[in-house]
């Protein structure tokens, strides 16, 4: 399993996550699955990336922590998590659709703190999204890894290969 970008998309990527710095960016990456022989040999090829506004307010902190299962997320603000408006969401599953594409994944940045998903992301992930973390010192984007759930709802490394394909990376 691995997951496939171009060039561009990664610098879309990384420019997004410094253009929202210090707040969290986000985004979804489209594309197609490829199977392998197991469903663990597959691979998410991405054909495009799309940047999405960080939606995250007070109030959905606050539906969050009705759930009991979500870490504690009161006085965080955007600039430690990510919310995806379902609107957005929604929006993008038609087009993508349309395209005979799907989700593939979902991007976001953490900024001042390592590629690595936190207790946060692991709770809320869906087990079929790759989910690619950049981390963004000092407003500068440098490491970009990417996470996918195992069997046990564990987070473990999903390699990133780069593809020359055409790709496209845009905004909603």
């Amino acid at each position: 399993m691995a997951l496939h970008l171009s060039p561009d998309q990664i610098q879309h990527i990384r420019h997004h996550a410094e253009s929202t710095y210090p707040d969290e960016c986000c985004g979804l990456l489209l594309g197609q699955i490829e199977p392998g022989e197991s469903n663990a040999e597959s691979n998410s090829v991405v054909v495009e990336a799309r940047s999405l506004p960080n939606a995250w307010v007070d109030s959905i902190a606050d539906e969050l922590s009705a759930l009991g299962n979500v870490p504690t997320t009161h006085g965080l603000t955007k600039s430690r998590r990510y919310w995806i408006d379902p609107k957005d969401m929604l929006e993008a599953q038609r087009y993508a659709r349309d395209r005979h594409l799907t989700i593939v994944g979902i991007y976001h940045s953490h900024p001042d703190n390592p590629a690595v998903p936190s207790e946060c992301d692991r709770v809320l992930a869906w087990p079929e999204y790759s989910y690619l973390i950049v981390s963004v010192p000092k407003g500068n984007a440098k490491d970009l890894l990417s996470w996918k759930l195992d069997d046990g709802h564990q987070f473990q490394s999903e390699p990133i290969r780069m593809c020359s394909q055409p790709s496209r990376a845009v905004k909603f």
